[in-house]
């Protein structure tokens, strides 16, 4: 008992100073022993709640989020063990203790095999109440910790390779969190090198089946015959090269995900036999008559437009639609620009750790001119660009020096020399770099030089007969 009373003191001198050492729901159909638990268990530095039977207490498990319960095993209405086994589908961190003044093997084991982390016979014992209730809310926290961590993993892993600040990509974040945990098959669309097996990658990750493998296969890859037994395996002798029996990705992704690069690449007999499996989930293998069966989920993607395709007789109408349940399509980097600097950032510091190169970042020259391309090749060509300067850096960041001659800028001519210039070449430097500075607008040119807009696109058709060695898109610029 003095030990109990030293626990006791020291408990409450953590709940005095605002700290609760956890939250516990006492459960107990009599009020007197409800009341002195928790009276008890306050004085120990916990906060408490009750609950008269076990109705009352599922209706307080959501609003007071107890870390350990403890219940009387016999109650009316809901006793101990029925009410334990809902509340644990509700609060799976929550551990429960079971009490009862019947304490028989038989019932402590049964309260055991259905969950409860302990027993306790009443009368009770306070010492041994205290250490129950000390372990039992150490493992509460432990579950705690570990559900935590899970969650930071599975977010890690879904999104934290997937680096965006652009509004448009955050929406398709939004719908991979939406539509990850469930069954349906997903359509990926978008141009090469925009990330799309990241996000399939992180379908995965958000997905029940994030501890099931996930297998990919890009479909462009293989000729029709290879492509059929990587999908579904083949048999021995099945061809020619078939020395023994092989499995296919299908059933390498059995209780995962399977992921088809280039869906819009498959022939038109293999879409024959992809389309019975996500009808019937069932294939054969080639060169074999036994049926397989799988639990497969498929997510598929391509830069190609598959309706355009489905118009000229190359994709199967029937395939597209049971592949695209869910339509994911993503924006090409020259749509998401707000990216290239964030994204530039990140292969740097990996690039440098690659290469062991100390460099602290890029400058607003290399950045402005990174922006102001268009990507054609998407995030894929940033990302070997970066290698590419991280490589020829002898500097203390990127410059413009160090980035492809492609991605700069072309340099306007210089103006023409004076003396050796004619008044006409001097016109013509003079109207096309008002122009420029005027993003084009030949109303605002022709203000600037004092003579008529109808003059200024007179010489511009003129210009437009010689070649121009000024970078602008004036040329085609109409009179604002």
């Amino acid at each position: 008992m003095a030990a109990a009373s030293s626990d006791r003191a020291e408990g409450l001198g953590e709940r005095v100073s605002g700290r609760p050492r956890g939250r516990i729901l006492v459960v107990d159909d009599e009020a007197n022993a409800r009341a002195a638990l928790s009276e008890i268990l306050r004085d120990e530095g916990y906060a408490t709640e009750t609950a008269a039977d076990g109705f009352k207490a599922l209706g307080k498990l959501e609003e007071f989020a107890p870390d350990v319960v403890l219940t009387d095993l016999k109650m009316p209405g809901l006793d101990g063990i029925a009410f334990m086994e809902k509340a644990k589908s509700a609060s799976p961190q929550t551990v429960f203790v079971v009490m009862t003044a019947f304490g028989t093997i038989t019932s402590a084991v049964s309260a055991i095999k259905k969950g409860a982390d302990n027993y306790l016979t009443k009368p009770l014992d306070y010492e041994a109440l205290s250490a129950v209730v000390d372990r039992a809310m150490e493992k509460a926290k432990l579950l705690q910790e570990a559900q935590a961590l899970r969650e930071r993993l599975r977010e890690r892993n879904a999104f934290g390779h997937i680096v965006t600040e652009d509004p448009k990509m955050r929406a398709v974040l939004d719908l991979v969190a939406q539509v990850g945990p469930s069954k349906a098959s997903i359509l990926i669309t978008g141009e090469s090198g925009t990330g799309k097996e990241l996000i399939a990658e992180a379908l995965s990750a958000a997905s029940p089946r994030a501890g099931g493998p996930f297998v990919r296969l890009h479909c462009a890859a293989l000729a029709e015959s290879l492509l059929e037994s990587e999908l579904f395996g083949h048999e021995k002798g099945a061809f020619t090269g078939a020395v023994a029996r092989r499995e296919g990705r299908f059933k390498q992704a059995d209780g995962g995900t399977l992921f088809l690069d280039e869906i819009g690449e498959i022939p038109q007999g293999t879409q024959v036999k992809l389309l019975r499996f996500l009808q019937e989930k069932t294939f054969e293998r080639v060169g074999g008559n036994e049926t397989q069966k799988v639990d497969v989920r498929l997510i598929a993607a391509t830069n190609r437009d598959l309706k355009a395709e489905i118009k000229k007789g190359a994709f199967r109408e029937d395939l597209y639609y049971r592949l695209n349940v869910i339509a994911i399509e993503l924006p090409p980097l020259r749509d998401r620009r707000a990216d290239v600097g964030p994204l530039a950032s990140f292969f740097l510091a990996r690039y440098a750790k690659e290469n062991g190169r100390n460099i602290d970042g890029i400058t607003e020259q290399a950045l402005k001119v990174l922006s102001g391309y268009d990507w054609p090749g998407n995030v894929r060509e940033l990302e070997n660009v970066i290698e590419r300067a991280v490589v020829l850096c002898d500097a203390p960041r990127i410059d413009v020096r160090h980035l492809p001659p492609a991605l700069a800028p072309k340099q306007a001519e210089g103006p023409p020399p004076i003396p050796g210039s004619t008044i006409q070449d001097l016109e013509r430097y003079a109207i096309l770099r008002t122009l420029e500075a005027c993003s084009g607008s030949t109303s605002k040119a022709a203000s600037i030089l004092g003579v008529s807009p109808r003059k200024i696109q007179y010489k511009l058709h003129e210009y437009s007969s010689s070649p121009i060695n000024f970078r602008s898109n004036i040329s085609s610029k109409e009179d604002d």
